[in-house]
């Protein structure tokens, strides 16, 4: 089988030399460059157009998942694997939504390396096991916050407290005097808060209004 080919970017020089020299060890693995900072590494990308790029997350200047779309853009055909010391829910989030084929932590047994360096290359996406918890519960926020961005407000939201101790008794089937003496206010307060209540929920009448209020179980609470 053809050797991997490695770039290795990371900005601690002996973390990088120590990482390349145990890469070295293994047959398969051949590391055909090296860089410290973002710019550099996508020089190199595009000199070398290495089939993994082993990307730490924390370069000078700049994050490694922001230099993600110009490693790609530099060697396309590259796959880019995070391999960190940030076990932050929001770093692993943002590196796979910018393309990152892997997230990985610095605390990985070398076998373990390239055993996920030799899965990345055949087409699977790998994350560090410590952090597939952390996996879930992005994905699960990222569902969540997509779900309440998609979600109509509730016309309901806009209803002050008052507004809607007098729908509930609108929903009752109250007068305004009555609903006056229940809430303990002048019955033309009564009559503008009917109004703002009518034009908040886009309705045209006070009947529409009590059907609305019982559809959504208003009188019942």
């Amino acid at each position: 089988m053809p050797p991997i080919r490695l770039l290795v970017v990371d900005d601690h020089t002996l973390f990088r030399r120590g990482l390349i020299a145990l890469l070295s060890q293994h047959d398969r693995l051949q590391v055909v460059g090296e860089a410290g900072d973002a710019g550099e590494a996508q020089r190199r990308a595009a000199e070398l157009q290495p089939d993994i790029i082993l990307l730490d997350n924390h370069l000078p200047g700049v994050r490694g998942v922001d230099a993600l779309p110009g490693l790609k853009e530099a060697a396309p055909d590259a796959r880019v694997m995070m391999l960190t010391v940030s076990e932050d829910e929001a770093d692993l989030a943002s590196a796979l939504r910018h393309g990152a084929h892997g997230y990985l932590l610095k605390t990985i047994d070398s076998d373990d390396l390239r055993a996920a360096i030799e899965r990345c290359v055949g087409g699977d996406s790998v994350v560090s096991p410590d952090m597939m918890p952390k996996l879930v519960a992005a994905f699960q926020n990222a569902n969540a916050t997509a779900g309440a961005a998609t979600r109509p407000p509730d016309p309901l939201d806009s209803l002050s407290p008052r507004e809607r101790d007098t729908l509930r008794q609108l929903a009752r089937g109250a007068s305004n005097k009555e609903i006056a003496r229940q809430l303990d206010i002048a019955e033309t307060t009564v009559k503008i808060h009917v109004q703002h209540i009518l034009r908040k929920l886009h309705l045209s009448s006070r009947v529409q209004a009590a059907v609305f209020a019982s559809e959504r179980g208003i009188a019942l609470n």
